[in-house]
This record gives C-alpha cells, structure tokens and sequence, in this order.
C-alpha cells in the first residue's frame, strides 16, 4: 500500500518567532514546499534577513512577515490581522517564539514574567485564534516547539523548563479537546539546538555540532515538516529530537 503524503503546496501557514533559529529555518523549508506563508519576530533587521533567506531559493513564495511581539495582546492580535488580510483563513499554526531565562534566583522579576507570558501565554493566545480559524474551515495542524528542557530539570533553568513543561502538558490536552474538529496537534521537543538563544558563542556551537552534541536549526525544521506532512488519518502526537551524542544532564 502506497502511503500518503500530504502536501504543503498552497497550505496558509503563520510560523512565530520565525526570525531567527528554529523559526528561520522552518520558514524556508516551508517556502521551498510551496507553502503561503506569514511570519513575525520582535527585531526588523532579523525579520528582513528571514524574508530574504526564504526568498532567495524561493522567489515566487508568498511570504509576508511584520514586526510584532507574541507575549503581547496588541502583537498576537496584528499577526493574526496579517493572516486574514493576506493569507484569508490558516491551515498550519507553528508556534514556535520562545525566549531563554534561567533560574528563578538568577533572573529578575520581569525577566521571568516576559519569559512566561512568551513561551506560555503567548502560545495559548495563538492557539486560541488558530482554533477559531481552523474550526471555520474544517480543519488544521497546531505544532507546538517546545523543549526537553521539560522533562530534564536541570538547575539554573527552572524558569524556562517550567514554561515548556506547561506547554507540553497544554499541548497534549489540547489535541484530545480539538480532535473532533479535525484539528491536529503536534508536540516538538528538541535537544540542544544551535541559535541566537544559546549560551554558547557561535564558534563554540560549530564545534558542538561537529561533535554531535548539538543540531543545526534546519533539522528541526525537517522534523517540523514531517509531522506536517503525514496522511490526514496520522496525528504525530510527540516527538523529540536530541543531537547522538547529548548527555542527558
């Protein structure tokens, strides 16, 4: 029996955060699969610099990216103003706009709360609008980026392990409330993974990944567009991705 691949060719995805790691490289990976895109980060010259390296290959995509930032109402309300306006509904919702912070004792008082409201609150409030969408038109794909930083309690990273704890445990509730409307939700859990948020300098993550101890932002992206890509019938619930050789701290 041949299996089925669902095509991303015309799909209207909006991917948050997609400026920079992770993001970055899934918007272009969607581009190369012919998707309609729309995108958004915090910092202009970081968005331009995606646009332009999605485009690159892809010149004839749809792609529209703004400036707007997810922990906030007016910021979710504009990304998914630009949704509307230029993609007319939403088929993909990859939520993915994140920001490190450390332990509870390390950071400060507001540092913790833009953390939360980013990786936690933010993720919801962008659920929500993506469920309002999908149900209208029967259907669509919710990934959730999150980290195993949920699950391997290292300390000096309470904070954010608490955020992603909480949007993995969000995660997969959701998808048991939404499946009846052809909603699918998927979990992404990466290991350590080379981007602007890492601690480590650039030339400390190039000499991580050569020793596998670390991935390149673009195979999450091609994990991403597994899950989406699945038959319609297959709902890849969880998934998690860690470099070969990352030690389990």
């Amino acid at each position: 029996m041949a299996v089925e691949i669902t095509s991303l060719a015309g799909k209207r995805i909006l991917v948050t955060g997609g400026t920079t790691g992770i993001g970055r490289a899934t918007v272009a990976l969607l581009a190369e699969h012919g998707a309609r895109i729309v995108t958004f980060g915090r910092h202009q010259p970081e968005l331009q610099d995606s646009l332009a390296h999605a485009l690159a290959t892809n010149p004839d995509v749809e792609i529209y990216g703004l400036t707007a930032d997810v922990s906030t109402r007016e910021g979710v309300a504009n990304a998914f103003t630009a949704v509307d306006t230029h993609l007319g509904g939403l088929d993909v919702l990859i939520n993915n706009a994140g920001l490190a912070v450390g332990g509870a004792q390390d950071s400060s008082d507001e540092e913790w709360r833009r953390a939360a409201d980013t990786n936690f609150q933010g993720y919801i409030a962008c659920a929500r609008e993506a469920i309002h969408r999908m149900k209208r038109t029967g259907g669509g794909h919710i990934v959730f980026v999150g980290s195993i930083a949920a699950e391997f309690n290292i300390p000096g990273t309470s904070v954010y392990a608490a955020t992603k704890a909480g949007i993995a445990t969000y995660a997969k509730t959701l998808r048991k409330e939404v499946m009846a409307h052809n909603i699918k939700v998927t979990l992404v859990e990466p290991g350590s993974v080379g981007a602007d948020m890492q601690e480590k300098s650039p030339e400390e993550q190039r000499e991580a990944i050569a020793k596998n101890e670390m991935l390149y932002a673009e195979e999450l992206a091609d994990t991403i567009a597994f899950a989406l890509t699945r038959s319609a019938r297959t709902d890849i619930t969880v998934l998690r991705v860690e470099p070969l050789l990352q030690a389990e701290q």
